[in-house]
């Protein structure tokens, strides 16, 4: 497994997580300051990780 791809799904681990256990997201419905932070750095692996697998996977 590349850098890229243990960094994506580090990040979506840690996403899924907080989203799972965090009291202000379940009792606002709505991601807080955390979660969107978290969700910006499992867009920015999923990029990378893109990029990394080359066009061809689309």
């Amino acid at each position: 497994m590349s850098a890229a791809d243990d960094a994506f799904e580090n990040a979506r681990f840690s996403y899924d997580q907080h989203i799972r256990t965090c009291r202000q997201c379940h009792a606002d419905a709505a991601p807080c300051a955390v979660a969107k932070h978290l969700l910006r750095l499992y867009n920015i692996a999923r990029r990378d990780r893109m990029r990394a697998a080359g066009p061809a996977t689309g």
